[in-house]
């Protein structure tokens, strides 16, 4: 897989998700990039504790406090779940050209699953949304993730019409 890529950085993320998942956090890692620089996340709610400590919303503090400045803008998010509407929330704070994200969550994704706060008119800053990328294999660590937590194996389901109807964005994880 190319550098430079949605698949390259997305794989990235993927492998800061399995570190969580092995932590005890739900499977979600993030990678920022913004000016030439990367930046690392994953979730860590359990691990430190703190309900705020999505990956999406530690990358962005990353990057933040790295570059000293607030407005990320230029910045793409890889994402390996759909954004939460907290983590959307910050996304669009941040003035983030772009977000991408793996697999769709019907039950709490903001970017079309359960909302869409990036085609909100309410919003003041427009971020451009890439959904799908590596969805199989995103959605696949979270379902063995919550597998295993149940202690037992569950089949994939997809289902494309569910919460994307209207031309949106990827399949969906139930």
């Amino acid at each position: 897989m190319p550098p430079d890529t949605d698949e390259y950085f997305m794989s990235r993320a993927i492998a800061l998700a399995e570190e969580s998942g092995r932590d005890g956090d739900v499977p979600v890692g993030a990678v920022l990039t913004l000016a030439g620089r990367t930046f690392f996340a994953r979730n860590e709610k359990e691990r430190r504790p703190d309900p705020t400590a999505h990956a999406e919303v530690l990358a962005i503090r990353s990057a933040a406090a790295t570059l000293g400045v607030w407005r990320l803008s230029g910045g793409t998010l890889y994402v390996t779940k759909e954004p939460c509407a907290m983590c959307a929330g910050a996304i669009v704070a941040a003035r983030l050209e772009r977000v991408v994200f793996g697999c769709g969550d019907p039950k709490g994704g903001a970017a079309g699953g359960a909302i869409d706060v990036f085609a909100s008119e309410a919003v003041n800053h427009r971020v451009a949304v890439t959904a799908g990328i590596l969805a199989e294999e995103t959605a696949a660590q979270l379902r063995a993730f919550f597998a295993a937590r149940r202690g037992r194996d569950r089949p994939p389901v997809f289902d494309d019409t569910t919460a994307f109807r209207q031309g949106q964005r990827g399949p969906v994880v139930l």
